[in-house]
């Protein structure tokens, strides 16, 4: 190793050290926000329940939205509250929230993806995003299978939609980016189609809003 890679090495570690460190205020900065919501706007506000589950329902799609934001705790926190009454709101609002974070995806482009690892110093990961770039949907997932490690490339890639539909319902999914994260990294992926990645979170995120509405007080 040359000395000249000694201080990009550094510099590498001081920006993901930072980007960490971002995350990591990002996810307990909502989990605070939440216990706020929980126990000091619902219990004193009786008069004004409506505006306030509205309210919350907005806060909910936009931490959901976010990239390692804990929204399922805000979701969980009505659907408790309301029981099944507000099983409904709470699936269409999560439904909302992943669609926003995938057309978000969708939308980005790849050099700023590009831009973004190459400031992180990841070279590897910056040339792939400049090779799958001009490819077409087909093209990118060949790459990937031929970069991927062997045991990772036909859960990855064969098994995509099933992967993603995992990761929503895995517990602390949070910590790899959340449901926002998820749908992002989705969207710009360029190989889930929105059709399909609509029909995939409306069944995935339906389990525990249909428990509390057959179930719920």
């Amino acid at each position: 190793m040359s000395d000249s890679d000694v201080p990009s090495r550094r510099l590498r570690y001081t920006k993901l050290g930072l980007i960490i460190g971002i995350i990591v205020s990002l996810y307990f900065g909502g989990s605070w926000l939440a216990q706020q919501l929980n126990f000091q706007v619902f219990p004193r506000h009786d008069s004004m329940l409506t505006t306030v589950v509205l309210g919350t329902a907005v806060v909910y799609i936009l931490l959901m939205a976010t990239p390692f934001m804990p929204g399922i705790e805000l979701g969980l926190m009505l659907l408790m509250m309301l029981g099944s009454k507000g099983a409904l709101l709470v699936y269409l609002c999560t439904l909302t929230a992943l669609m926003i974070s995938f057309i978000v995806g969708r939308s980005l482009s790849p050099r700023l993806i590009y831009r973004f690892l190459r400031w992180l110093h990841l070279s590897r990961a910056s040339a792939l995003v400049l090779r799958l770039e001009p490819l077409n949907p087909q093209e990118r997932l060949q790459l990937l299978r031929q970069n991927l490690p062997a045991y990772l490339a036909p859960v990855l890639v064969n098994y995509r939609y099933l992967t993603i539909a995992v990761l929503l319902n895995l517990p602390g999914n949070a910590l790899v980016g959340g449901g926002g994260g998820i749908g992002l990294v989705a969207g710009m992926s360029g190989m889930i189609k929105l059709p399909g990645f609509f029909l995939l979170v409306a069944v995935a995120v339906a389990p525990v809003p249909l428990w509390f509405f057959l179930f719920g007080a």
